[in-house]
C-alpha cells in the first residue's frame, strides 16, 4: 500500500492521461463487444464534443491542481481535518476512508446539489442531454460544472485532511469508475445487480441518465452506491425502458454541438416532466 500511495504522490500528468485516455479506449472497445444499446449514430461523430469537454476537464483540473497540493499541505502540516484527528489508523483503512468520503463530498453530494439549484441543473444538463450516453459521456460536463465540482473536491480535501496520494488515486478511481459506469456494455443482470450493491453499476447509473423524472434524481453516485443507498436516492428501472437525454431538452442536434451545448446554461429553466411510476 505504501508503495502506491507513493506512486500517486508523485504520478506524473502524462500517467494521469493515460489513465483517462485508457480507461475511455478499453471501454471501448468493450462497447463494440457487447452493446447494451445498439445505438444508430456515427460513434466517432458522437463523440467529439464530449472529447471537447474532457479537454476542457483535464485542463481545469490542471490549471487548479496547485490548490489541491496547497490545501493537502496545510492540514497535514496543522493535523486538520477527520483523517488527521482519528490516531493511529492503518495506512489501508486511511486509504479506504478517503477514497469513500471524498466520492462522497467531491462527487455525490456536488451532483445531488446539481439536481437542486436551478442554474446548477442548467449547467449540468450539458451532461444529461447526451441523446446516446456511452464512454465517452463520463466527461462530457460544462467548464463552468468542472469548477463546481473541482471546489467540491477541494472542500472534501479541506474537511478530511487528505494526502496528496489519496486524492490523486481517488481521482484515478473516480475517472475510470465514470466511464466503467456510463459505458454502452451490456452486464449480465444479476452480475450487474450484485455489483450495484457496492459499486455503481452500468445500469444503476443509466436509470440516472432516464430522460424523465424521478430518475432523473436518482442514483447520484459515482464510486460507491452505499451513498444512494443510505440516503434514500436509490431507484430501480429496467434497462430496457431507458430512454436517455432530457424530454424537455429533444433537440438532439443541439445535444451535440459545441457551440450549442456551450450555451446550454443559459437557456430558459426546464425540469423533466414527471414520470407516472407503473
Amino acid at each position: 500500500m505504501n508503495e502506491i500511495i507513493n506512486y500517486f504522490e508523485n504520478i506524473p500528468s502524462l500517467h494521469r492521461s493515460f489513465i483517462i485516455v485508457g480507461g475511455i479506449s478499453f471501454f471501448w472497445f468493450l462497447e463494440g463487444l457487447f452493446p447494451l444499446v445498439q445505438f444508430t449514430y456515427k460513434k466517432w461523430r458522437h463523440a467529439l464534443p464530449n472529447f471537447f469537454f474532457t479537454i476542457t476537464t483535464i485542463l481545469i483540473n490542471l490549471l487548479m491542481a496547485f490548490l489541491l497540493l496547497n490545501i493537502s499541505d496545510w492540514t497535514l502540516k496543522n493535523n486538520f481535518g477527520i483523517l488527521q484527528w482519528i490516531s493511529n489508523l492503518p495506512l489501508w483503512v486511511e486509504v479506504i476512508l478517503g477514497i469513500l468520503l471524498l466520492d462522497f463530498v467531491g462527487a455525490y453530494l456536488p451532483h445531488y446539489i446539481e439536481h437542486r439549484i436551478k442554474p446548477l441543473w442548467m449547467i449540468h444538463l450539458v451532461h444529461h442531454s447526451d441523446p446516446n450516453v456511452d464512454t465517452t459521456t463520463a466527461n462530457r460536463h460544462h467548464p463552468l460544472e468542472s469548477i463546481v465540482r473541482f471546489l467540491f473536491t477541494l472542500l472534501g480535501v479541506f474537511l478530511l485532511g487528505t494526502s496528496i496520494g489519496i486524492i490523486m488515486l481517488y481521482q484515478a478511481f473516480s475517472v475510470v469508475s465514470s466511464q466503467f459506469n456510463h459505458a454502452n456494455i451490456k452486464l449480465p443482470k444479476k452480475v450487474d445487480r450484485w455489483i450495484s450493491y457496492f459499486l455503481i453499476s452500468p445500469d444503476m447509473h443509466k436509470i440516472h441518465h432516464h430522460y424523465r423524472l424521478p430518475y432523473t434524481d436518482t442514483n447520484y453516485g459515482n464510486i460507491f452506491s452505499i451513498w444512494d443507498r443510505l440516503l434514500g436516492t436509490f431507484s430501480y428501472f429496467e434497462r430496457e425502458k431507458i430512454i436517455y437525454g432530457v424530454d424537455v431538452f429533444p433537440d438532439a442536434a443541439k445535444n451535440t454541438q459545441i457551440g450549442s451545448l456551450l450555451k446550454q446554461p443559459f437557456e430558459k429553466y426546464q425540469r423533466p416532466t414527471m414520470q407516472e411510476i407503473n
